[in-house]
């Protein structure tokens, strides 16, 4: 094994070598100067940034990016609901016979809707947040792609309200949709304990 650890390196080798290290310290240095730049560029922009760096799965790059395509004028989008349509993050409305077809999201901005998807599946490796929550439950009905491009439909839903509102985002916690859904989750149960075969009476503990 120690033999074969040693290995040969010739002239080629060593020249090859040579040249792909020259080839990324060569973009390790143009990667530096553009990310000083967009620093630069962003110092107006600074307090939006901070208030979208507060949501879960979105950091410091992914806000600069959310905040290059959208703006900080949400005035210029009639709501929350146009924008996200105009990302591409709103499902299509294919109905017919009162049946729904597709739900396949319209076409719109690929860098934001990339970027905020990557935004949500970071966003569904956090711990006890709401996103979390939303990613694993759709994820687990309708698949981790599906359930991404929802939370991401979510993340520019709350940035949209956090540039608006100029307010940092409010963690709901992971249980807001349970809690929410409450009476709806009691029934559910209820039901599914009654078709197997049990009687259930409901009380109150409060």
């Amino acid at each position: 094994m120690q033999r074969a650890l040693n290995g040969l390196i010739g002239h080629h080798q060593k020249l090859m070598l040579k040249t792909q290290l020259r080839h990324i310290d060569f973009l390790a240095d143009e990667i530096k100067q553009l990310d000083e730049e967009i620093k630069e560029r962003m110092l107006p922009f600074d307090e939006d940034l901070e208030l979208l760096d507060t949501i879960p799965g979105v950091g410091r790059r992914t806000a600069e990016q959310i905040l290059a395509e959208i703006g900080t004028d949400m005035d210029q989008f009639p709501s929350a609901a146009h924008m996200c349509s105009w990302a591409g993050l709103s499902p299509g409305n294919n109905e017919s016979a009162g049946k729904r077809k597709s739900g396949r999201t319209r076409k719109g901005n690929k860098e934001l809707r990339s970027a905020l998807v990557e935004a949500a599946r970071a966003a569904g490796r956090t711990k006890n947040t709401y996103l979390s929550s939303q990613y694993h439950r759709l994820a687990a009905r309708r698949g981790k792609n599906r359930a991404a491009v929802a939370v991401a439909h979510s993340i520019l839903t709350i940035a949209y309200y956090i540039v608006k509102r100029k307010q940092p985002y409010i963690e709901l916690g992971p249980t807001y949709y349970e809690e929410r859904k409450r009476d709806t989750v009691i029934r559910q149960s209820i039901k599914k304990l009654e078709s197997l075969g049990y009687k259930v009476t409901v009380e109150s503990v409060a």
